[in-house]
């Protein structure tokens, strides 16, 4: 699944290149449109034995109908793999079993807001469901690693730069709440992104 979301990303951008070259000398803003985005980065895992940091990436798409000229707002759906990180025992910094490993990957379904408040750079913020699946250790006294799924949340904001209508990029950070009975898989990511605008 990770190699074909990279696939889909690197096909979005080369699509779109045409775009990015007849869009490139046009002042930018908020417009109405659809939307493809991805991001990759650094995730923080969890809490407790369940810590710890890997890589991350998520990609999205969604619509959004501007609503004032530097303003617009809208629906986006994505998916996210959020990385692994070796399990540890809740005494001590050593691996409980070799290939163990906390992770966490699901669906995401929410709105998104972007706001230029300049021609060129732009704020933004995004929130909504998440169902999430994963691994990860139990608070308990003698913790042990079971598999997780349900729905949490998301929410997160980030800052960038419009090289044109159809193109941006920017910086963001992310937060994915998932937690469910004695585990807790809750992940900050802080990501590198970028954006096609059809």
């Amino acid at each position: 699944m990770r190699n074909t979301a990279i696939v889909l990303a690197i096909a979005a951008v080369f699509a779109a290149s045409p775009v990015f070259a007849q869009d490139a000398t046009n002042t930018t803003g908020a417009d109405s449109g659809f939307f493809v985005n991805g991001n990759a980065g650094h995730s923080y895992f969890g809490s407790g034995q369940n810590s710890g940091s890997d890589t991350g990436y998520a990609i999205n798409g969604g619509y959004r109908w501007a609503v004032a000229p530097n303003f617009a707002i809208g629906p986006e759906v994505g998916y996210n793999d959020l990385g692994n990180v070796r399990l540890k025992n809740v005494f001590n910094s050593q691996p409980v079993v070799a290939n163990n490993k906390a992770s966490l990957h699901g669906w995401t379904v929410g709105a998104n807001a972007k706001y230029n408040f300049t021609s060129n750079w732009y704020v933004s913020g995004r929130t909504g469901l998440y169902a999430w699946s994963g691994d990860g250790m139990t608070r308990d006294i003698a913790p042990i690693s079971l598999h997780r799924s349900s729905d949490g949340y998301y929410g997160g904001v980030g800052v960038g730069y419009d090289f044109s209508r159809a193109f941006g990029v920017g910086v963001g950070y992310d937060y994915y709440r998932a937690k469910k009975n004695d585990i807790n898989l809750s992940t900050g990511l802080l990501s590198a992104q970028a954006e096609v605008r059809f």
